[in-house]
């Protein structure tokens, strides 16, 4: 989840306190977030990265149950 709502530096979230709980970092992502990745796959730092999917998501996967069906 991101939120993307503009509002300003000193505005309170529109978000829950329990949307932000609910994450394992404490809060929900932030478009800079994503925008800090993207400068990081974009410099020399990532140069001998290849291939490989950058999951941002601020540990939600890490909390997900994944059931495999059985037909």
């Amino acid at each position: 989840m991101i939120d993307v709502t503009d509002r300003g530096a000193n505005s309170s979230s529109s978000l829950s306190e329990t949307a932000h709980k609910k994450h394992p970092v404490g809060r929900v992502g932030r478009p800079k977030d994503i925008g800090k990745a993207c400068l990081f796959l974009a410099s020399d730092e990532s140069s001998f990265i290849t291939g490989a999917n950058l999951i941002i998501d601020g540990g939600m996967t890490r909390k997900m149950v994944y059931v495999e069906k059985r037909w």
